[in-house]
Formats: C-alpha cells, sequence, structure tokens
C-alpha cells in the first residue's frame, strides 16, 4: 500500500495507476470497515484526513487525464472543503520518496516529470503550482534560490512545496498562474490571450498544445495537471 506525497507527475504509469488503486482500497477501510490493510501504517495515516486522500484522488485522476487515461471509478467522501485536512507525518520523507522511485524505476520508463537534480530543477517543475496559491512564497522561494538558500537540497525543500500545495487556490491567483502558463504556447496559437475565454477551456487549449508541441518546461511542470482539479 503507498499513497506517495510527491506530485504523481513523477511516477511513471504502473505506479500512477497503482497509487489510484490502492487509494481506493484505503478508502474502503475507511468507510466500509473492510479489515483487509487496516492496520497498515499507510491506511492510518490518512484515517482522519479523508478530505486530503480525496483531493489526492483528483490530483491522480487529473495525472492520468494529461496523459490520456481514461478514468471510470469516481471517489464519493462526504467531506467539508473547508475543512480540508493532511496528515503531518510520513512513511518515507518526501525528499527519499524521489530516492526510492529513482531506484525502482532503474532500466523501466520514468514518470512524466524528470526526478530534480537539483533545488533549482525541483523549484522549474513546481513555480506555477506555488504561483496558484502564494505570490509571496513564489516570489521568496525564486529569489532564495538565486541567493543565501541557492545550495538548500531537494530534501529541504520539497516538504515546503508539498504544504504550499495542498492549499486550496483563490481564483484570482489560480487566473494569474494560468495566465502565465498560455505564455508558453501563445507562439504556437493563431489568437493572442483570449481574454473572456472560459479557464477550462483555456487550460485545456494549453495542455493539448503542451503536448503537441513538446513545450518541455511546461510537459515538466506540477501545474499542467495539478491545477485542473480547480478548474471548474
Amino acid at each position: 500500500m503507498r499513497i506517495w506525497d510527491i506530485h504523481p507527475g513523477y511516477l511513471n504509469r504502473q505506479s500512477l495507476l497503482g497509487e489510484h488503486l490502492e487509494l481506493h482500497a484505503i478508502v474502503s477501510v475507511h468507510l466500509n470497515h473492510k479489515k483487509g490493510y487496516a492496520r497498515h501504517p499507510e491506511t492510518l495515516r490518512w484515517e482522519k484526513h479523508l478530505s486530503g486522500l480525496s483531493l489526492r484522488h483528483d490530483i491522480l485522476v487529473a495525472e492520468m487525464t494529461l496523459r490520456g487515461f481514461r478514468h471510470h471509478s469516481p471517489l464519493t467522501i462526504n467531506t467539508d472543503s473547508c475543512t480540508l485536512s493532511w496528515p503531518d507525518i510520513f512513511i518515507d520523507p518526501p525528499g527519499n520518496q524521489f530516492l526510492i522511485l529513482k531506484k525502482k524505476y532503474e532500466g523501466r520508463e520514468p514518470g512524466r516529470i524528470p526526478f530534480p537534480r537539483s533545488s533549482q530543477e525541483l523549484w522549474a517543475q513546481h513555480k506555477y503550482s506555488v504561483m496558484a496559491r502564494d505570490p509571496n512564497a513564489y516570489r521568496s522561494i525564486g529569489a532564495s534560490l538565486a541567493g543565501s538558500r541557492k545550495h538548500i537540497s531537494v530534501a529541504d525543500l520539497i516538504p515546503e512545496l508539498i504544504a504550499l500545495m495542498q492549499r486550496k487556490p483563490s481564483a484570482g491567483r489560480l487566473l494569474n498562474a494560468v495566465q502565465h502558463l498560455w505564455g508558453y504556447v501563445s507562439e504556437f496559437e493563431s489568437e493572442e490571450y483570449p481574454d473572456g475565454s472560459p479557464l477550462p477551456v483555456l487550460f485545456n487549449k494549453i495542455q493539448i498544445s503542451a503536448k503537441a508541441n513538446h513545450i518541455k518546461y511546461l510537459m515538466e511542470s506540477t501545474a499542467l495537471s495539478e491545477l485542473a482539479v480547480w478548474i471548474v
């Protein structure tokens, strides 16, 4: 049983679909009082955080959809969106999760997002997800990685990024992040930024263009899938 804490973009096909299956199993234990895996550490750590687990499911589905998988197993958990809650413990520290997966994937297909070789690469992969939530953190982290924190390790930075991404973006900040993403695809589009277009339509255009034109920066961004969860 494994629910990863790092973004599912780092998971290859087998791990992505496997986590989705195991997440449903954990939910069944909690909601239907199934005994299988009831005492597993992964099951126990989500016991009081089903709202966070539900959101993790949606993020997995967004990544699956981006990669062309069809999803036919909706998850229904009656949770109050105002009480979004996440476990405060990890089975493995997020930095170690990169190492575990890197070893596991030796000689096998990788995920969509390559494992970061430095904190700067890690930040580049997460920056627009952070922008959608906290502009101050976006500016602060970006500046610090060019200054006194330039040599901060991936292991030290990733928990901070995970915590930021567990927040719900505001509508205005979400729009701002999407506008920045549009800048990467604009040269491939026949129209300028389409003011007034429904945000889901615009974001879908960004995803399609990023894949069709092999826009590396976007294809290695967490935002390219996970922001879809909030765009309705």
